[in-house]
C-alpha cells in the first residue's frame, strides 16, 4: 500500500554521484578539524545511510574512527515536528573524554541535533561537533547550527538516501523531493 497520493511524483534532488562525491569531502574536512579517531553518533534513523557512508569516507580519508547509534524522534510518523525530543535508543559506548561527531539526515528545526549535542556535553566529551547531510535554512525553532553540512535543501519535504515518508523510501539511492 503506498502512502503518497497515486498522482504523486518524486522529484530528484541530489543523485548518487553528487552524494557519494559530498560526502567523502566531508570526511576530508572532518578528519582535518577532528583528528583521526572521532566516535560517530548517528541518529538513527534517518541519518543511518549517510553515516555508513561516511564511516567508510573516513577510513578512506585515513582515519580510524568508532560509532555508536543514538534514535531520536521528534516526527514520529508525521511530517511535521511535534516539538519534543524523545529518546528511543541511547548510546552504548562511554562518551566522557572523547572527540564526539552526531551524524544527522537533515537540520531543520534543530531540536534533535540541539538535544543530542547538549546530551553528550552532560556526559563529559572532550569536544563535540556536527554534521548533517542536508540543512534546511530558515526553520530553526532553537539557534543551532552544524559544523558540517553536506548540502542546503529547499523548503521540501526530503525522502531517499536514509530519510522516509512513515517509514517508507529510505531505500532510494538519491535525495528525493515528494511533489504533488
Amino acid at each position: 500500500m503506498s502512502i503518497l497520493a497515486p498522482d504523486a511524483r518524486i522529484t530528484v534532488l541530489i543523485d548518487e554521484n553528487q552524494l557519494g562525491a559530498r560526502v567523502r569531502e566531508l570526511a576530508g574536512e572532518i578528519v582535518a578539524a577532528m583528528g583521526p579517531n572521532p566516535l560517530l553518533i548517528p541518529v538513527l534513523k534517518g541519518s543511518f545511510i549517510f553515516a555508513a557512508d561516511l564511516l567508510r569516507a573516513l577510513h578512506l580519508a585515513g582515519a580510524v574512527p568508532d560509532m555508536d547509534f543514538i534514535s531520536l524522534s521528534s516526527y514520529g510518523a508525521d511530517k511535521v515536528s511535534r516539538g519534543e525530543v524523545v529518546i528511543l535508543r541511547d548510546t552504548e559506548a562511554e562518551i566522557a573524554g572523547r572527540d564526539v561527531l552526531i551524524v544527522d539526515d537533515i537540520l531543520e528545526s534543530g531540536r534533535t541535533l540541539a538535544f543530542a549535542k547538549d546530551l553528550m556535553v552532560a556526559r563529559r566529551a572532550k569536544s563535540v561537533m556536527t554534521c548533517v547531510l542536508l540543512n534546511k535554512s530558515g526553520k530553526l525553532a532553537v539557534q543551532m547550527s552544524a559544523d558540517f553540512v553536506g548540502f542546503e535543501c529547499p523548503d521540501k519535504f526530503v525522502i531517499g538516501y536514509g530519510m522516509d515518508v512513515a517509514h517508507a523510501y529510505r531505500q532510494l539511492p538519491f535525495v528525493g523531493a515528494v511533489e504533488d
